[in-house]
């Protein structure tokens, strides 16, 4: 195993790291919409969404990794009402790519965040960049 720290972000508000890589997978924590401060962006889904593809990202560049590498994502909304906007910004950043994907309402999220996501990816299956 091994653990994944991107110096782009805030330290994890939690005993846990930004991601790991086990056996040729990069599983992140999930990503909420906080700057390298630790703070909420704003209070709009559509920034928070913006911020929380910027942290992944970050997270997945730190493991030698792309958007193009992930195979799965769950995003947690906490109003599901949001889904369309959020899945717009979320095709911006994914493009063509297509990963398997879950989206779930749940009543809250850490700090007040109205949107968090997760992913796995494939190790360096796409790094040449």
């Amino acid at each position: 195993m091994k653990t994944i720290h991107s110096t782009e972000l805030a330290p994890a508000i939690g005993p846990y790291s930004h991601a790991m890589e086990v056996n040729g997978f990069i599983y992140t924590s999930g990503q909420i919409g906080t700057n390298e401060k630790g703070e909420l962006v704003s209070d709009d889904i559509g920034n928070q969404t913006h911020q929380v593809m910027k942290n992944l990202f970050y997270v997945l560049e730190a493991a030698h990794a792309h958007f193009n590498d992930v195979v799965k994502t769950t995003i947690f909304l906490t109003d599901m009402d949001d889904f369309a906007k959020v899945n717009a910004i979320y095709m911006h950043y994914f493009g063509m790519h297509r990963p398997a994907r879950s989206t779930v309402e749940v009543k809250a999220l850490p700090k007040g965040a109205l949107i968090e996501i997760e992913c796995i990816a494939v190790a360096g299956a796409n790094y040449n960049y």
